[in-house]
């Protein structure tokens, strides 16, 4: 037997085992990436809807702004939230360098544009008559968001899910700004980096087997709302 296939063996006995320093990392990381879209996804979605049903100076800057700072590397937020913490930073008073917090401001970052541009191509693809009709009624705009939001709620669960995979797999700034420390700010993505360049093959294959999993489970998930959308419709 060569050495991958021990190492993948022993990766799924760390995982069924249900070794403490393998889940805590899961744990820690599925922690921090699931309160970064918690906090994340409201305010990127109302402002999604903004962006497509109103129109204001500098609308369009900032729909190009969004889309832009989708492609903005992981690694670049991370430098410059590093820069902003530290203790010469402007922030640096309020030590959340290398803290959970901080790796969470940094996921916040990384997954609003993204949140934010496929809300809003979701809001533009939707039926404005809906919007108008519900104020038309005399429905509060709260109200009248929300029953756009479900109308559309296909591609918002799409936009949720894809920034939430955005930040859960993402290790740039998440090494930059939690310093990848053991019990404390060690994820899944900067565990896998720290194990493999140690030569502990099977500690990064059962972290990734996690990820691959993670990431088949999210497509399966969407594609099922999809497609009971698509018989409803």
């Amino acid at each position: 037997m060569n050495n991958l296939s021990q190492a993948t063996i022993n990766a799924f006995q760390l995982l069924l085992s249900g070794n403490a320093g393998i889940w805590e990392i899961i744990s820690l990381s599925f922690s921090v990436s699931l309160s970064a879209i918690f906090i994340a996804s409201p305010f990127a979605l109302v402002i999604a809807f903004f962006l497509a049903f109103f129109q204001f100076p500098g609308r369009r800057i900032l729909i190009s702004v969004f889309n832009t700072f989708m492609s903005v590397p992981a690694v670049i937020i991370g430098l410059a939230l590093y820069l902003l913490l530290s203790r010469s930073g402007p922030f640096g008073d309020l030590q959340l360098l290398f803290t959970s917090k901080a790796m969470i401001i940094g996921q916040i970052l990384l997954s609003f544009p993204l949140l934010v541009a496929m809300a809003h191509a979701s809001f533009q693809a939707a039926d404005r008559r809906a919007w108008e009709t519900a104020i038309t009624l005399g429905a509060k705009p709260y109200r009248a968001f929300f029953t756009l939001a479900h109308e559309v709620r296909f591609g918002l669960i799409a936009a949720v899910v894809a920034g939430f995979g955005r930040v859960i797999a993402e290790i740039g700034c998440s090494m930059m700004v939690g310093g990848n420390i053991l019990h404390a700010t060690r994820n899944i993505p900067t565990a896998i980096a720290l194990e493999t360049s140690k030569g502990e093959f099977s500690h990064g294959i059962a972290l990734g087997i996690v990820l691959l999993v993670l990431a088949l489970g999210l497509n399966a998930g969407v594609s099922l709302v999809q497609g009971k959308g698509g018989l409803h419709s």
